[in-house]
């Protein structure tokens, strides 16, 4: 096979995407988006590199995860399984993109610097709203003992990084969806919800182990205002079991006081965009869920990946910060859902939410305005890609 090539006058042929799911679905979950817009949209062929086709499959039923290799939604699906293997350079793509540092096999990146041209390596980092990224962004880091240079690509919210990912005609659908009150009513039936739970104040939520679910179950129990939670199956542990009396598998239900919880499957990403669109509030958690709930255009809070020395509230404060969110009672409430803030009054938290809520989703146009005027993530990459190929 011949080594890739491709002019400096045009987009790369071909691109190869190696994730390590780490975070059960944020990770494989901005991939898979990124993946198909590429292909979609910019007519890439795209090799999708992935550890863990459990998770995958759990976001996109069509995977097999018995497959070593296969084609799904037109992106070529390989399951990484270790670190050994020998890659000719016909096997490597025009750019290779590893997602969040997660070291690809020094054969694929041994075949990489015999290519000619060498192709184009990137680092897709993690999202953050820190000004620190904004000197990162793009920096090279040449490799130390072959003729390769990785250049790190930043997502952010200004145009001095590398934007968010988002599909073209991404809002007129969301607003077709949300102007369609009857849409809506079907979609939420087909999870079995009934009229009264349609009509109540619906709340997505999708958080890690540690959130205080509990404790926010308590206080919508006392409103007076019926609410209705829809929680993926798996998550929310030991609070969503024990307000269910039982396992939280899909379909599951149970109403105590003004709340009602409703376990759903986990669904394909379109599915689970129409959900957000769909609900009046949203928590969601990590990265991926994050940047689709901006998207959706409603009030949400952020289950930011806990880190280390509480690295994470730093994240989630620069986030508030630049949101014009960080005087607001919804601040208050994501810095007490993230363990920034003790003793928490948790009635009062989410009472104060409830009631700067138009406030709150006032905020979503303009922030969407602004996001769509960085340029999206993937037209962004490829052009960045494209410039150094170019060289």
């Amino acid at each position: 096979m011949q080594a890739p090539t491709y002019s400096s006058a045009a987009q790369p042929r071909s691109l190869a995407l190696f994730c390590k799911v780490v975070d059960n679905f944020g990770d494989i979950g901005i991939c898979w988006r990124l993946a198909r817009q590429l292909q979609q949209e910019h007519g890439i062929a795209v090799t999708l590199w992935v550890d863990d086709l459990h998770s995958f499959r759990r976001l996109c039923p069509a995977v097999d995860i018995a497959a070593a290799r296969q084609v799904v939604a037109d992106v070529t699906v390989r399951h990484w399984q270790d670190q050994d293997g020998v890659f000719t350079t016909g096997e490597v793509a025009d750019t290779v993109i590893e997602f969040f540092g997660c070291n690809i096999p020094p054969g694929y990146i041994a075949a990489m610097a015999q290519c000619v041209p060498r192709p184009v390596w990137l680092n897709l980092e993690g999202l953050t709203a820190e000004s620190w990224v904004e000197g990162c962004h793009t920096l090279p880091s040449p490799h130390p003992s072959l003729p390769l240079t990785k250049h790190f690509f930043f997502p952010g919210f200004n145009a001095r990084t590398g934007g968010l990912l988002a599909e073209a005609g991404l809002l007129a659908q969301r607003q077709q969806f949300q102007n369609d009150p009857q849409a809506q009513q079907e979609f939420l039936r087909g999870f079995g919800l009934s009229t009264a739970e349609i009509a109540a104040c619906k709340v997505s939520l999708f958080c890690y182990p540690q959130a205080p679910v509990a404790a926010l179950f308590a206080a919508w129990q006392e409103r007076a205002q019926p609410i209705t939670c829809l929680v993926p199956e798996g998550v929310g542990g030991a609070a969503v079991e024990a307000f269910l009396g039982q396992a939280t598998r899909a379909g599951a239900s149970a109403s105590q006081g003004a709340l009602t919880v409703r376990v759903l499957p986990f669904v394909p990403q379109p599915d689970y965009d129409r959900l957000l669109w769909t609900c009046d509030f949203n928590f969601v958690r990590g990265e991926d869920s994050f940047v689709r709930a901006q998207w959706a255009g409603r009030p949400f809070i952020w289950n930011i990946y806990p880190q280390d020395e509480n690295l994470h509230h730093v994240k989630l404060r620069a986030f508030l910060q630049i949101h014009g969110a960080s005087s607001t009672a919804l601040a208050a409430l994501a810095l007490a859902w993230n363990d920034a803030t003790k003793d928490n009054d948790w009635p009062a938290l989410w009472q104060a939410v409830a009631a700067e809520l138009p406030q709150i989703a006032s905020l979503s146009l303009p922030w969407q305005q602004q996001m769509l005027a960085n340029g999206d993530l993937t037209t962004n990459l490829l052009q960045f890609a494209q410039t150094l190929a170019s060289k």
